[in-house]
């Protein structure tokens, strides 16, 4: 029998619950957590929760000599890490006045471009399995292992490459390497039509992402939007035409815009990106073989190397967004200070904690790799 004093449980219209997307979820974008609270299945609110990933990079490298940070910076962005070694190195030689080798310099644009396809695959695969298509997941990361497989030959090493270094290169590029790069090249082109047949030509992909974290340009200014995110608004912002480094004044390529400013946007803006990155490899391919004379510049001594004193920063369109070396020496062996404008510091929590409200929780998942986010730029 009940008590006499039994009230039964008068449950609200609209009940909330909280719900914690990762840090280990097959829909969170690598160890990262969010603290989301819904009222049926629909988010009232959401909370980027970082710190699972290794951490201080940015204190970390004020106690690293200059040349010891080479090995380090890579680590901040395992799916796109030969931006983060060029800024670094841009950013000492440009304390120390130093100008690189013009074929270290079109090496380093080889590198980059190279890293971005690598970038792309990696997230239409990312994106396709938040909606549960994981033969494009598996392809896209089947295909890039050629692309690392190219690393791998010019550096030593599949992702942490270490080869960039202030001055220039580690080394020349491996007889023949430009012939192999342009037929991995020939081979992902050959491949869009199946990744457009099963992914980006799918009616079930368009609807999910149609009108899904919608963007609107005032929104991605006020908010710091940067690189692909920024273009799938509209405004055609991109750090290698507005303010060119290496070789890019000397290259010809399109900066792709979409207007919708959402998911379905932010996806194709990067597809058509991939075709540029291959349209500008292949220039460099053309024009590496003319171009001669060393790798690098000489410099002091590493290990006692004291960088001249002064205050740089160094921009690269990465293939998240502007990314941005702030450094400061005082003239001694190791920086005194240094920040990392990484872009995904704003799409991952300001971005991402702005958009998630309001849209339903199947949806989390895909607004936050439509945004591409990488959690180590966070957890700098």
């Amino acid at each position: 029998m009940r008590p006499e004093n039994y009230k039964p449980v008068q449950h609200s219209a609209s009940h909330e619950y909280e719900l914690y997307f990762g840090p280990n979820h097959p829909g969170i974008e690598g160890n990262y957590a969010l603290k989301c609270v819904l009222s049926g299945d629909v988010v009232q609110s959401l909370r980027a929760d970082g710190g699972y990933l290794h951490r201080g990079f940015e204190k970390i490298m004020e106690e690293r000599l200059w040349i010891q940070n080479v090995a380090l910076v890579p680590r901040i962005c395992v799916p796109d890490p030969v931006p983060m070694e060029e800024t670094y190195a841009r950013a000492v030689e440009m304390l120390g006045g130093l100008e690189i080798p013009k074929r270290a310099q079109w090496i380093r644009a080889l590198m980059l471009e190279a890293s971005r396809v690598c970038a792309h695959l990696f997230y239409f695969g990312g994106h396709a399995a938040t909606m549960g298509m994981y033969s494009n997941m598996f392809w896209g990361v089947t295909d890039r292992d050629l692309i690392l497989d190219i690393f791998e030959e010019i550096t030593g090493a599949r992702i942490y490459h270490m080869y960039i270094t202030p001055g220039g290169v580690r080394r020349d590029l491996p007889e023949g390497v430009l012939d192999r790069l342009s037929k991995v090249l020939d081979y992902v082109e050959s491949r869009l039509p199946e990744f457009d047949n099963l992914f980006f030509d799918n009616a079930v992909v368009i609807n999910r992402a149609t009108g899904v974290g919608t963007l609107t340009t005032e929104q991605a200014l006020s908010w710091g939007v940067t690189g692909p995110n920024l273009r799938a608004c509209g405004l055609p912002f991109d750090v290698r035409r507005d303010d060119p480094y290496l070789i890019y004044d000397e290259l010809d390529f399109d900066i792709p815009t979409e207007t919708a400013g959402d998911a379905w946007a932010r996806t194709l803006v990067r597809r058509e990106e991939l075709l540029q990155s291959i349209r500008i490899l292949r220039q460099i391919i053309a024009t590496l073989p003319k171009v001669g004379g060393p790798i690098r510049c000489a410099l002091p001594n590493p290990l006692a190397w004291n960088v001249p004193a002064g205050s740089v920063y160094a921009r690269t369109e990465s293939s998240k967004g502007e990314l941005g070396f702030f450094v400061v020496s005082k003239g001694g062996a190791k920086p005194w200070r240094v920040h990392v404008r990484g872009p995904s510091s704003m799409h991952a929590v300001h971005v991402l904690e702005r958009l998630g409200p309001g849209s339903r929780l199947e949806d989390v998942a895909q607004i936050m790799f439509s945004l591409d986010a990488c959690p180590p730029e966070v957890d700098r």
